[in-house]
């Protein structure tokens, strides 16, 4: 198991018991967390249940209050009523004495004030006086009542014997009223008493709660009362109850107090009048009693919440410690430490601990053998070439007082062998190979780094001896190889490279291509040649500044005519790609077009010269000159479906013959898939050439095969045509036998004119070489062609 698969295990268990380590956490911390959770769990219980002894306290508080209250407007409906009766019985007598109608009748004032004075000071009175019928005020000596004489006429005039309400000026007063008859309606005795503060005193004692008594009046549209204006939440209440009913219990504030109050409307004299009774009791006192059971319950429910945190965190300490432990093992374990919970018990933490101890030791027991796998061959059971770079790493730390290098032993002709007796064995070869090879060479590290090569640590003074102690250990690993009671000869090479620069990775690169280049010098050992092996940087860098060239036109086209022998005139040409340095210099082709191959950028080279060429062949013929044009295709392309697609799409739109260039090797490697796709250039119109017969081993076979339409002879056998009777007898082979198939014959690299002359004796068809004319922009073809006709003019 590697590390990320640690590291996710470890986060699994954070994820699960987010237990944070260390001090100074806070609220992260579990123990934390869960002592605030049960003790605000508890919390909230108590708190509830005080808000609910609260509510019920308050609503029986207030149920009591209400019925008091209740009671209390009862009885002073009862005292109102005595009173008015009291009043109205007294009135009535006075009213119905001869003595008093006859001193009416002769408006006897002295008499009549005097009668009305002494009823008065007998029932206790405040107020005493007669109105008569033409509205007169008999007895009102200071004039109060003046203002309000003709509205209590009036009322008085609707109902003989009315009683209620009458504010005077700002003083509300309980009047009565009898009729005076001698015998006609003379007037009425009208007795008042003050509904003032002393009054409603005498009702708050009648009162079993100490509750507040108060007559509110309105005036001028304005709510009154004794101590000046009421507050808007008991003028609130007033003006509901006058709505609803006559009587109704508001909770209000009275005097600065939330009150519960019972709002009375008193029935006025005068219509129009308001007065209302308000008995308001404050809320305050009427829980007052339970504030010590209130305290009492607080202090309860403090010290339970006390007592419950310090048990919540004793609890939270005793579950979050091992989870810490838990948690601090993952840390380790994901770090690669050895990780170990003591953590003992049967319940779910316990296990866990059990589990995790036991998922550690598999953990690294998978990650070991993890490692081995990592670090060694599969078939063999050698190191590999992890295990070789990384004991390159400790040798190049380690003071040697010598130099470190590699070596790579290849072993040859392993595919044969390998497929001769079987995977099996062959790997069975190898792993006693490494077993030799690290026993010669105790110290030396001896690894595989591929199928058929082994790579050995060497430590010498310098690369001189480096190489011959190389040489004299491959002899020592040059006897057969004994595997299952057979005999193997092997035959071994040794490339060898220097650790430079703690590179071990370069290191063993090198020594692999050293192996490379001691096999094709056909040498038993070689060291890294940094000069024979170049630059790949450097290539690569080409490559891209050969893209950026086609992008910004730095390449371009030159032409070659090919001369036919037997019209006598320039019929065809070969278009061969240049790139022209920024300073006006050409680059070489054969520095970059094998690079294209090699790096798979010749696509694009190919499709830039498919376009120009068709292009440039266009301008030929609007200049009178028609033209084939040659096109060199990389046997690279012609396994390239997409490529051929492309070509036959472009060779649709030229306007004159196309012919692609092949290499005989390149269909001869890739046989069954570029026969099918020349088909089908062949199909379309399209020549095909096949370019530089007999550079290499020609296959007859593959010949007969090929739709060509052109065959090229290679300058290597035109060039000595003159002088040599076996390349003559070649090439008249050739051309014969190119001829039998059906093929013209085209000769390349003529340069002088006995050549020229013995191709056109042997039946050649066309002939290119410097000695018709070189390479040449399309311009200069241009001027070669307009010469080339008029000297053809000229000789005709």
């Amino acid at each position: 198991m590697n590390g990320l698969q640690i590291r996710q295990i470890a986060a699994r268990l954070r994820g699960r018991w987010p237990v944070p380590h260390g001090p100074g956490r806070g609220f992260s911390r579990l123990r934390t967390r869960l002592a605030v959770l049960y003790a605000g769990l508890f919390g909230l219980i108590l708190t509830l249940v005080a808000v609910a002894v609260f509510l019920a306290t308050s609503a029986s508080a207030q149920r009591q209050v209400r019925a008091e209250l209740e009671a209390s407007g009862t009885v002073f409906d009862r005292i109102w009523s005595l009173r008015s009766d009291q009043m109205r019985q007294g009135a009535s007598l006075l009213a119905r004495d001869f003595g008093f109608r006859a001193a009416v009748a002769t408006e006897d004032t002295a008499t009549v004030v005097s009668a009305m004075e002494n009823l008065r000071s007998r029932l206790e009175l405040d107020e005493a006086f007669i109105l008569t019928a033409d509205g007169r005020l008999l007895g009102d000596e200071s004039g109060a009542l003046s203002d309000r004489a003709e509205a209590l006429l009036d009322a008085l005039y609707t109902d003989e014997n009315a009683a209620g309400v009458l504010v005077v000026g700002d003083q509300p007063y309980q009047m009565v009223a009898a009729p005076i008859l001698a015998p006609d309606l003379r007037g009425w005795v009208v007795f008042a008493a003050r509904l003032d503060a002393p009054q409603m005193r005498q009702l708050e004692a009648l009162a079993a709660i100490p509750l507040t008594a108060a007559v509110r009046r309105q005036t001028d549209g304005t709510w009154r009362g004794e101590t000046g204006d009421l507050s808007a939440s008991e003028i609130a209440g007033i003006t509901a109850t006058l709505k609803d009913r006559e009587r109704a219990v508001r909770v209000m504030r009275t005097q600065g107090l939330r009150s519960l109050a019972v709002v009375k409307t008193l029935p006025a004299l005068i219509p129009g009048d308001r007065t209302v009774l308000v008995l308001s009791y404050p809320l305050r006192l009427a829980l007052a009693p339970y504030y010590a059971l209130m305290a009492w319950l607080a202090a309860l429910g403090f010290a339970g919440l006390c007592i419950m945190a310090g048990g919540s965190w004793m609890l939270a300490a005793s579950l979050a410690r091992p989870i810490a432990d838990l948690d601090l093992a993952a840390q380790r374990l994901s770090r690669g430490e050895d990780a170990h919970v003591d953590e003992a018990g049967d319940d779910e933490i316990g296990r866990l601990a059990a589990s995790f101890n036991t998922m550690a030791d598999e953990i690294r027991e998978r990650e070991r053998r993890i490692l081995h796998m990592a670090m060694h061959d599969s078939e063999t059971g050698l190191p590999n070439r992890l295990a070789l770079e990384q004991a390159l790493d400790l040798a190049g730390r380690a003071p040697t007082g010598g130099d470190v290098y590699v070596a790579v032993v290849g072993i040859e002709r392993f595919a044969h062998i390998r497929n001769a007796i079987g995977y099996r064995l062959a790997g069975d070869m190898v792993q006693k190979i490494g077993e030799r090879l690290q026993a010669t060479a105790p110290h030396g590290h001896a690894a595989r780094v591929s199928s058929e090569a082994l790579g050995l640590i060497l430590g010498s003074a310098d690369a001189e001896t480096a190489l011959v102690e190389a040489g004299q250990l491959l002899d020592l690993l040059q006897s057969p190889i004994s595997v299952e009671g057979e005999t193997i000869d092997v035959e071994l090479t040794l490339g060898l490279a220097p650790l430079e620069d703690q590179a071990s990775a370069l290191a063993v690169d090198r020594a692999n291509i050293a192996l490379d280049q001691a096999r094709a010098a056909r040498a038993k050992v070689a060291a890294f040649d940094a000069a024979a092996y170049g630059d790949p940087s450097a290539s690569l860098a080409l490559m891209s500044r050969m893209l950026g060239a086609i992008e910004s036109g730095h390449m371009l086209l030159h032409h070659q005519p090919k001369f036919d022998l037997r019209a006598g005139q320039v019929n065809a040409v070969e278009s061969l790609i240049r790139w022209r340095r920024e300073d006006g210099g050409l680059i070489r082709p054969d520095l970059f077009i094998p690079m294209a191959e090699e790096t798979g950028h010749i696509r694009a080279l190919t499709d830039w010269v498919i376009t120009q060429a068709i292009e440039d062949q266009g301008v030929l013929l609007d200049q009178g000159h028609d033209l084939a044009f040659s096109v060199n295709v990389s046997g690279r392309l012609l396994g390239d479906s997409d490529f051929a697609d492309f070509a036959l799409s472009a060779a649709a739109k030229a306007r004159g013959r196309l012919c692609f260039e092949i290499t005989e090797t390149a269909v001869i490697e890739n046989p069954d898939l570029a026969l099918k796709i020349i088909d089908r250039f062949a199909e379309a119109g399209i020549e095909i050439s096949i370019d530089d017969f007999g550079s290499g081993l020609s296959s007859l076979a593959y010949l007969k095969q090929i739709r060509g339409h052109e065959l090229k002879i290679d300058r290597a056998l035109v060039s000595g045509l003159a002088d040599s009777r076996r390349d003559a007898l070649i090439v008249r082979s050739t051309i014969d036998l190119a001829h039998g198939l059906g093929m013209k014959v085209v000769a390349e690299g003529v340069e002088t004119e006995a050549v020229f002359a013995l191709l056109g004796a042997l039946g050649c068809d066309s002939a290119q070489g410097y000695l018709i004319a070189k390479p040449m922009t399309l311009e200069a073809l241009g001027g070669f062609l307009a010469d080339e006709a008029l000297r053809t003019r000229q000789s005709a």
